[in-house]
């Protein structure tokens, strides 16, 4: 009894000594085995995927107290790639044993308390080696706590510091505890994850509340059994799920799984102590990245030995890309941009030695190494500005690609200032402004990595600024704003004030155009420090004796900032009391533009915007065109989670009848960010103050008189200040200002000296016209990588999931050309006018797209995911001779007819489960997502299946040749999954121009134009005798105004095809014309007579068919004044017979047409109309709605009040065209 009593008690206690907390013991052997395991697809069944899988045995010593060595072993690793009952995981021995080489060395880490801490291993083990153990020793980063069993905490893991929830229960049979444990890796504070190519994109915070493009999900489940030592997993379990789309996750998504399993196979005590060689540190568990850039996952190749391999790559892509593309090749531009990533600078100034002299292999070492992207690019390049063997043109276009593809670093930075300061980059006026432009680009990008952004990464631009406007050099004053502009960084604000009226300590006496460029470089700042733009800009805005140009643009950047509604309220107080009717009509279109915007990031913006617009209505909401506006229109859908959005503006002041700045940009918003596509605008500064308020004779008809008005004030050129530009252009790209140029009043006389009789010998125009008389050639080849985005993010595995997107582009043009210019032009230009020219030519133009997707894991051992890959080739060739006979007005053009199929465009696409690894390149596995059968299995739910296809020629007999269009779309989808659909499958669609079957051989294609100057218009009498004689094209002998043929030209052969007269035949205040279309050939009496007249009304009469009689329709159109003061629009069409073909048209519009109308609010009345006449009435309710009606012989549809997408100038009810309201 007292043994029992006994053992109880030792019982007891040594249960009271149990421990949950996570702990290893040092003087134990832990053996587990591992799994892990990650698949890609679309997580539905008859799909492709593509999966890897790694086995192992994990062995855990202790070393000391809280050091431990883990050993791996019996590794296994398989791919998988196919459809899930057709195709398994398959070994890959190679891998294996490159993977087993480095995960035998002994990897020491540090634990205690659950966390792992640094893990230590052998120099020479990568570190996509040590990720795939953070990934193994990922379970045994837990926070066990006793005293909670639901809890959260802030931890660091694989991911980074991310949010954990736990949730403990207790097996009351075992007494082991089950964690389960998720991980919020959405929002981690540290992610480990990093962006490529996106700097110059804008995050759309509120895009976020609609949907997004990537979710991802992280749980873990730990069996703990309790131990007096501390609490030992026995088996763990981690599942990772991700969804990612190109468009929104709510329609469908591509899927990643990935899962990790560690079951406890042994615990022993330690036998003796393990040896290990020198160790360093690879960092702790967090998830490390390393040569991101050189990894690029739509591609695997050996990068052993690169040198040799990149320049026989460019070589052969020259030669086969010189005189057309080869689209079979254009894919080896992505290898040779990764070789070249990995070769010293060393090996690039050797492959320029190499390649330099060729002038095709020359281009392409140029465009290859501008895709380096890191510092090897900037030592090429200054060597090359230092050693002048670029000429400006190739220095400028590489180095501005160059520095908007390099990935920015501090140490980068530093670097890129050398630019700013080599004498061979201020050679040249374009190089110049590149330079400065480019660099600007640089910080803008490094600020957009690293926060705060040092003001000493903007230093140059700023002295730069200071250093123009203490010397007045306006035009280096332009080129550091608007690279201080490029730049947008915070910290040039004090120097941007400098320029701005109003604003500036010490205000100083700048033109016009640099006060815009001013304004203009605050525009990037708006999204790095708004409050501050916010208070500048707004205080130009409301400073009424500043130029109506500055206030203008001060508004525009304004909004930029997204003002407040408190900010927009008062502003619209202000415009309540605005006399510059130029600034109340550029704001007021704005705000109407912005108050029916459908964009994310304008949502609040939006709402303050449209209760404005109520407010400024009755007083601004008549202004017409004749003042300045600001047009914003945008469309966004959440299902696509995309949208687009366009801008123009148009700036004037009251003193000048030309605008004096007209600008447009689009924006494209995708998933979640914002990317400003393309911005151009121009400035016409001298001209505008050279056409002043008006042109003295010009009434607005372009009638003769009117063009001599124009040309008159042209020749008034000379009284232009010789300072101010007299146009100025401008293009921005991604939010960057790539170009400008203004040209000068000295320019401009350049060109008309070198138009003038007297330089006429040494004018360039005359050595281009001799260079033409020799014949010339011209070879242009261009590799571009357009795109390049990507987003990685560590997974569970340790293995990196990466989101990739890759645009390259080769474009091809080469020519030959000869010109014979009879009698030749030796003393002026003005000769030209009296010659007689003859070209001949031949060529190509052309170029092909690729586009990938790539969703996977992608490390330097091994690929394997889903991508999508797209081709898109276009190609024009030609042969064809021309001659333009001048003095004549006659224009011939001959090119030969189609002998063989040519593809003048085409698209394919294809989605597929890739597999890849380093050990067996040429071996990658690419399976088409979609099935080869279009039968699912029986034992899944069946998707919807679309496979259509297509083939639709069309041939012209006359000229021998066709147009066929041809495609072939295969999908298999459910309804959950739109978008996402649309882009999942095969695709593949063509256009080509194709030999036509002839009754005859055609020689050549004959076209003819004469329009010379002898041309008289005729009487109506003269017209009804020469259609009563009408055989126009060999019996008439009255002479029309102009004349077409298109003739096929067959030897010893009557010619066939069309002859097209039109006659003029003007009778008071009516103008008629009349236009004759007939067929030429054998046997054929076709022809179109179109008579046309212009009065009060606009009037037309067709009759067509066997001599113009078989049929006939008329229409006529009428625009006037209804009650005196709003514009109505009449039209109404009438036939009396028209052709069978015709007839189902108008009856299928006809049932259309009722069902469209209901959608947009339309009501109807079945009323009998006249049967052979349609008509319509179209009356302006108000500036921005019409009252429509339109009439069909089944019934009547009318709408009032239909709202109109645009405003429309207006006069009525009374005139506001003044400058001031008052």
């Amino acid at each position: 009894m007292r043994g029992l009593l006994l053992c109880c008690f030792v019982a007891l206690a040594a249960s009271q000594n149990l421990r949950y907390d996570i702990s290893l013991n040092p003087k134990k052997t832990y053996e587990y085995k591992y799994e892990g395991e990650v698949n890609f697809g679309l997580g539905k069944p008859n799909l492709a995927e593509s999966g890897v899988r790694i086995i192992c045995k994990a062995t855990i010593k202790g070393v000391s107290e809280q050091t431990f060595l883990l050993q791996v072993s019996e590794l296994s690793f398989a791919e998988y790639n196919g459809f899930a009952d057709e195709n398994g995981y398959i070994p890959s021995p190679k891998v294996i044993k490159r993977l087993a080489a480095e995960l035998a060395k002994p990897f020491m880490f540090e634990h205690a308390n659950g966390h792992v801490g640094d893990i230590h291993a052998s120099a020479e083990v990568s570190t996509a080696v040590v990720n795939i153990v953070r990934g193994i020793l990922g379970f045994f980063q837990v926070t066990v706590k006793t005293t909670q069993n639901i809890y959260e905490l802030e931890e660091t893991g694989i991911h980074g510091k991310c949010q954990s929830n736990y949730a403990i229960e207790e097996n009351e049979e075992t007494k082991d505890w089950v964690i389960t444990q998720v991980v919020d890796v959405n929002n981690c504070k540290e992610k480990a994850a990093m962006y490529r190519g996106m700097a110059t994109t804008v995050v759309d915070k509120l895009s976020k509340e609609r949907g997004d493009s990537v979710i991802s999900i992280m749980r873990y489940n730990y069996t703990i059994k309790p131990t007096a030592e501390g609490g030992l997993i026995n088996r763990a379990h981690g599942l990772e799920r991700q969804h990612f789309s190109a468009f929104n996750v709510k329609g469908g998504s591509f899927k990643m799984q990935a899962t990790k399993n560690l079951i406890l196979l042994s615990v022993s005590d330690l036998a003796r102590a393990s040896t290990y060689g020198p160790l360093e540190s690879k960092g702790n568990i967090v998830y490390k990245f390393e040569d991101e850039d050189i990894n690029i996952p739509i591609l695997m190749q050996n990068l052993d030995d690169p040198v040799p391999k990149a320049i026989e790559l460019i070589k052969r892509l020259a030669e086969a890309n010189s005189e057309s593309i080869d689209s079979n090749t254009t894919e080896d531009s992505i290898k040779v941009y990764q070789l070249m990533r990995v070769i010293p600078y060393e090996g690039l100034e050797n492959m320029w030695k190499q390649l330099a002299e060729n002038p095709m292999y020359r281009r392409w070492i140029l465009d290859c190494t501008v895709e380096v992207g890191d510092a090897k690019v900037l030592n090429f390049l200054e060597a090359r500005f230092k050693e002048k063997d670029l000429t400006p043109v190739e220095a400028w276009q590489t180095l501005l690609l160059a520095f908007h593809h390099v990935e920015v670093t501090p140490e980068l930075v530093e670097m890129a200032k050398v630019f700013l300061k080599l004498p061979f980059s201020r050679s040249n006026t374009y190089l110049w402004q590149t330079v400065a432009l480019s660099y600007g680009s640089l910080v803008n990008k490094y600020c957009a990595g690293y926060t705060p952004c040092p003001v000493t990464a903007v230093q140059p631009l700023l002295d730069m600024a200071t250093e123009a406007l203490r010397s007045g050099n306006k035009e280096e004053m332009v080129v550091a704003l608007k690279a201080l502009g490029n730049a947008g960084h915070p910290g040039s604000m004090k120097t941007i004030m400098r320029y701005l009226p109003g604003v500036a300590a010490t205000p100083v006496d700048l033109p016009l155009w640099v006060q815009s460029a001013a304004v203009n470089a605050m525009r990037l700042i708006t999204t790095r420090d708004p409050h501050n733009v916010q208070d500048i800009t707004m205080a130009l805005f409301l400073q009424k004796d500043l130029p109506s140009e500055v206030r203008m643009l001060a508004f525009r950047i304004l909004f930029d900032t997204k003002p407040s509604m408190a900010l927009v309220s008062t502003v619209t107080a202000h415009l309540l009391e605005e006399r510059d009717l130029q600034v109340a009509s550029f704001a007021y279109s704005y705000l109407q533009g912005f108050a029916k915007s459908r964009t994310p990031d304008n949502h609040y913006l939006s709402i303050s915007s449209s209760l404005a617009v109520k407010i400024l209505a009755p007083r601004l909401g008549r202004l017409s065109y004749y003042h300045s506006k600001a047009k914003h229109v945008d469309w966004f859908d959440d299902g696509w989670l995309a949208g687009l959005s366009s801008e123009f503006f148009m700036l004037r002041n009251v003193n000048n009848i030309i605008p004096s700045e007209i600008m447009a940009k689009d924006k494209l918003h995708f998933i979640g960010r914002i990317i400003e596509l393309m911005e151009l605008g121009i400035r016409a500064e001298g001209i505008k103050d050279l056409f002043g308020a008006g042109i003295p004779g010009f009434k607005g008809d372009f009638s003769m008189s009117d063009l001599m008005a124009i040309f008159s004030v042209l020749q008034k050129w000379e009284t232009m200040e010789d300072d101010k530009p007299v146009l100025s252009v401008y293009s921005r790209v991604s939010g960057q200002e790539w170009f400008f140029a203004d040209m000068s009043k000295e320019t401009l006389r350049n060109i008309i000296t070198a138009l003038s009789p007297a330089s006429w010998k040494s004018s360039p125009l005359l050595s281009t016209i001799e260079s033409l008389q020799r014949g010339i050639s011209w070879d242009f080849t261009r590799s571009f990588l357009t795109w390049e985005a990507r987003y990685i993010q560590a997974t569970t595995l340790g293995l990196p999931v990466e989101i990739s997107k890759y645009y390259n582009s080769i474009t091809a043009i080469n020519f030959n050309a000869k010109v014979a210019v009879n009698p030749p032009p030796t003393e002026s230009p003005g000769q030209l006018l009296n010659s007689e020219m003859i070209l001949e030519t031949d060529g190509f133009a052309g170029v092909t797209k690729d586009f990938w997707v790539f969703y996977g894991i992608n490390t330097k051992l091994f690929q394997s995911g889903s991508e999508l890959k797209t081709k898109n080739p276009t190609a024009v060739p030609w042969k064809l001779s021309a001659k333009i006979n001048i003095p004549e007005m006659k224009f011939e053009l001959d090119f030969p007819p189609c002998k063989e199929e040519i593809q003048l465009f085409s698209i394919r696409s294809d989605l597929f489960a890739v597999s890849r690894n380093i050990e067996e390149p040429d071996s990658a596995k690419m399976t088409s997502i979609m099935p080869p059968s279009d039968d699912p299995r029986d034992d899944v739910l069946k998707p919807n299946t679309w496979h259509p296809t297509s083939r639709i020629c069309y041939e012209c007999p006359v000229t021998a040749m066709g147009l066929c269009m041809e495609y072939e779309l295969k999908r298999q989808y459910y309804y959950e999954e739109y978008p996402l659909y649309y882009v999942l499958g095969y695709s593949n669609m063509a256009l080509k121009m194709v030999p036509a079957q002839t009754m005859k051989a055609v020689d050549k294609i004959h076209f003819e134009l004469d329009a010379g100057p002898s041309r008289h218009p005729m009487s109506a009498h003269q017209l009804l005798a020469t259609l009563r004689r009408l055989s126009k094209a060999q019996n008439s002998t009255t002479e029309a105004v102009f004349n077409f043929k298109a003739f096929a030209i067959s030897e010893n052969q009557t010619p066939e095809g069309y002859d097209a007269a039109m006659y003029y035949t003007p009778e008071a205040s009516i103008q008629n014309a009349q236009l004759i279309v007939s067929q030429v050939g054998e046997n054929t009496n076709w022809k179109m007579c179109v008579d046309t007249s212009l009065d009060a009304e606009a009037k037309v009469h067709v009759r067509w068919g066997a001599e113009c009689q078989t049929y006939d329709m008329s229409m006529k159109a009428s625009a006037a004044y209804l009650n005196g003061s709003k514009p109505e629009v009449r039209a109404k069409v009438q036939w009396n017979s028209v052709s069978e073909y015709m007839a189902e048209i108008g009856r299928r519009i006809e049932r259309y047409i009722p069902g469209m109308a209901f959608l947009y609010g339309f009501s109807q009345e079945n009323e009998r109309n006249p049967e052979k006449e349609a008509s319509a009435r179209v009356v302006a309710a108000w500036t921005d709605s019409v009252d429509v009606k339109i009439k069909l012989p089944e019934y009547t549809v009318y709408s009032r009040a239909m709202s109109f997408p645009v405003t429309w100038s207006s006069q009525w009810p009374h005139n506001t065209t003044n400058s001031t309201l008052y």
